[in-house]
């Protein structure tokens, strides 16, 4: 198998509490074992939680490992980011994942329309100017189309845009259907885009969570999976034994076609994403 490990990364979301900050340091050091190349933090909607992000990847870099922080273009003032980049920069972050965001509930058309960034390829063309190659610029990916994307076209235009702008690589939204992403680097190669792609891996432990999920970001969970998680009902055991089979699946076929590295999706959990990893062979 191809040695992923420069390509192997984990996100994390920034918590909310005391104790959800223990635990993700419990599950950070667990993580860390499998020796990813970063972590990677989000951020909440409109960036209500970039302070989160920011506490939460100088932590890791303190503990020597390497962090992206995720940033958002979506209420944030050209000032506001300048001052944040410049602060990565001192404490010697170097890759950053740049991203339009999520609108937050209630910021309407008018309100995001008067933004000083309307889309995540202005953002990176600020963070290019601003802070020239000191960043690896990470961006996001749609094999299966961004949701609010008008068409196909109009999608794979707007990745393109992003790298155009100075994006040096991207990670997909996940997906189980390894035949979108093939195509969806094959068209971007069709154009003269030959950033390198990382698959974006959610691990399956929880049916009710997944669907959720899925619904609100557009990845297709096949019918076929959803079917035979549904049949499992409250099962929660042959849940994560299905899931970890069909995702270590999903990340052989990724591999074996060239994916040139995996992120995985951990939602603060080191049980699923380790299991993955080691029956992976790592």
């Amino acid at each position: 198998m191809t040695d992923i490990a420069k390509n192997f990364s984990i996100e994390f979301f920034p918590p909310r509490t005391p104790e959800g900050v223990e635990k993700l340091r419990a599950t950070r050091a667990k993580l860390a074992e499998l020796k990813p190349a970063y972590f990677s933090v989000t951020f909440g909607a409109g960036g209500s939680t970039q302070a989160g992000t920011r506490d939460t990847v100088l932590e890791i870099r303190k503990e020597g490992y390497e962090a992206a922080p995720h940033l958002s273009c979506i209420g944030r003032t050209r000032e506001e980011l300048r001052a944040i980049l410049a602060e990565y920069r001192a404490h010697g972050i170097r890759r950053v994942v740049a991203l339009r965001g999520d609108l937050p509930s209630g910021y309407g058309t008018a309100g995001f329309a008067a933004g000083e960034f309307r889309y995540a390829s202005e953002l990176i063309e600020f963070i290019r100017a601003e802070t020239g190659d000191w960043f690896h610029i990470e961006t996001a990916a749609y094999p299966e189309m961004h949701p609010q994307a008008k068409s196909p076209q109009d999608d794979l235009q707007n990745f393109v845009r992003k790298v155009q702008a100075g994006a040096d690589s991207a990670i997909t939204q996940y997906f189980y259907n390894a035949d979108a992403y093939f195509r969806f680097v094959e068209e971007i190669r069709k154009v003269g885009v030959d950033a390198p792609i990382v698959a974006g891996i959610m691990p399956i432990t929880n049916y009710t969570q997944l669907t959720r999920f899925s619904d609100m970001c557009g990845a297709e969970i096949p019918r076929w999976i959803r079917l035979k998680l549904a049949s499992y009902g409250d099962d929660a055991e042959s849940i994560k034994a299905f899931g970890l089979d069909v995702v270590t699946q999903l990340c052989e076929r990724l591999l074996a076609g060239g994916a040139p590295g995996l992120h995985f999706y951990s939602l603060n959990q080191a049980t699923a994403t380790t299991a993955i990893w080691r029956h992976l062979g790592r």
